[in-house]
């Protein structure tokens, strides 16, 4: 009979970790729960990402999945459902051989959030699987259900006892965004999980920072010399993070309304890059290091005022997208035609550190825009040109660093070259490293990163009770601003989609002589 005397979980075979310390580590015993499993994040995303890790040989032979639903299925009904979701949806290749293993460890549990019967028979089911496949106690509970369900699904884990573990055996709770709806929200959400959870057992998932490209951000900055010296207000002119979408709403109506561009991704995404890029560097790669420079980061960042001149926000109107005519926000199936949700929005913030005091920082985000990407731009302060005349230099942009985290990961420097020929002329040029081009081995999913960092127990990658807080505390001041705006009978600004967004956003940057990057 299994008990909580396995190995750790963050278990790595000590002969081959004496040879080579960049041997991934491996997964302990356990088991994964997923509240939710019939939803597209579940079928799409956390399904597939499992089976990957198996397929990669980073979860243990005893692994176990174990789906809770409303649904009438048996065991073998949800296995043909993970099975067609990793069919369709994996990243790596179907090997029957894996599958077979992985689909042993398979249950479902049918049940409610409010039936208590059903609580008691996953308690039941996970310890049998203890007992029989040597998951070892060690159990995360994965919430991919809407947050107003968080403080239901927790009390009912702590009522069964699954919240709480004997020494020697662990219990995670993994919380998928938006982590609240404003301060006071994230706030009481937080006071409701870790009255069942202890923040260390708490991992919030935000995909973007198990992208391979976010996490290198560390590594460009303090394993090379080249840049810190000049990651600072000295030579940066301003800081512009861009996180721009093609689509419009796509049938997610229901969900978007009332929620807005801000909320779904300057609070969490957004934020989240600009304490990345912003941060001092850390004593040690510690979470708990890595975590503290995060959020005296955020502590320091601010919005800049007057936010009538610093922020924007709009609304897509019909226009051309990929060649295709597309509806406005207004006119998409299930939204409201009177809502005054933004699906653009755009902030200015400001850092007081010593660093960055000066620089401006602006973060934007939108749907229907120009192409999808996800960038970082560093963009640098104008050389004097003294030895130039206008003339030379009149197709000179400024210097920039520009960080692709999608879809092209990648890092893009910018600077000035003579054009060949006879005359003095200096004009942009790039340099361009591409991850694609540059390593043999795909980058790994981000969910296939942060999954196996739960199981782990490293949380490095996710953010804490202050880090959601202090985001909350910088964003609130705009959204208030736009209610009042509403109140007063405003709305936001229109713009066409295929275009970068409204006006007022350009116009944000023209009062300071700036503009924005074209991706």
């Amino acid at each position: 009979m299994s008990d909580c005397s396995g190995r750790p979980a963050d278990w790595v075979n000590p002969l081959r970790d004496k040879r080579d310390k960049r041997m991934p580590r491996i997964a302990g015993p356990c088991a994964v729960v997923i509240f939710g499993v019939t939803g597209d994040l579940a079928r799409k995303k956390l399904m597939p990402a499992i089976y990957d890790l198996a397929n990669r040989g980073l979860l243990p032979p005893s692994f176990a999945l174990i789906g809770f639903a409303r649904r009438d299925w048996a065991d073998e009904d949800f296995g043909n459902v993970v099975h067609d979701a990793v069919k369709q949806h994996a990243r790596t290749p179907f090997r029957q051989e894996v599958w077979d293993r992985l689909a042993e460890g398979f249950r479902f549990v049918q049940g409610t959030f409010d039936d208590d019967a059903a609580f008691e028979r996953l308690r039941d089911t996970l310890r049998k699987l203890d007992e029989e496949r040597g998951t070892g106690g060690n159990h995360a509970f994965y919430l991919s259900i809407p947050p107003n369900a968080f403080p239901q699904v927790c009390e009912q884990l702590s009522k069964s006892g699954l919240a709480n573990k004997p020494d020697g055996c662990w219990s995670r709770v993994v919380i998928e965004k938006p982590f609240g709806h404003d301060l006071a929200s994230a706030e009481a959400l937080n006071g409701v999980v870790n009255s069942v959870f202890p923040e260390s057992s708490v991992f919030r998932i935000d995909h973007y920072l198990g992208k391979e490209t976010v996490q290198n951000i560390l590594a460009l900055r303090f394993a090379n010399e080249l840049f810190e010296p000049v990651w600072n207000s000295h030579y940066v002119d301003s800081v512009q993070i861009t996180m721009a979408e093609d689509i419009g709403l796509g049938g997610r109506g229901g969900y978007y309304d009332g929620v807005g561009a801000a909320r779904d991704v300057i609070q969490n995404h957004l934020l989240q890059l600009l304490a990345l890029t912003a941060l001092e560097e850390p004593v040690s790669f510690s979470p708990a290091e890595l975590q503290a420079e995060k959020i005296k980061v955020l502590s320091a960042t601010r919005l800049a005022e007057p936010l009538d001149e610093t922020t924007s926000r709009g609304q897509y109107a019909a226009g051309w997208q990929g060649g295709e005519k597309v509806v406005g926000l207004l006119d998409e199936e299930g939204f409201s035609k009177t809502s005054t949700t933004e699906t653009f929005a755009a902030i200015t913030v400001e850092v007081d550190t010593r660093r960055w005091a000066g620089v401006p920082f602006y973060l934007r985000t939108g749907k229907r825009l120009g192409r999808r990407v996800t960038e970082i731009a560093l963009v640098f302060k104008r050389a004097p040109h003294l030895p130039f005349d206008a003339t030379m230099t009149d197709e000179l942009g400024q210097n920039a660093l520009v960080i692709r985290v999608q879809p092209d990961e990648g890092i893009t420097l910018r600077f000035g070259s003579k054009v060949p020929g006879h005359l003095m002329e200096v004009r942009d040029v790039s340099m361009d490293f591409s991850y694609g081009s540059a390593f043999a081995e795909d980058s790994p999913e981000a969910y296939e990163r942060l999954i196996l960092d739960v199981l782990l127990g490293e949380p490095s990658l996710f953010p804490v009770n202050a880090e959601v807080e202090l985001s909350w505390k910088i964003l609130d001041p705009a959204l208030e601003h736009w209610a009042e705006q509403d109140k007063a009978g405003g709305r936001p600004d229109a713009y066409e989609s295929g275009t970068w967004g409204p006006d007022s956003a350009f116009e944000m940057l023209q009062r300071s002589g700036r503009e924005w990057r074209r991706p």
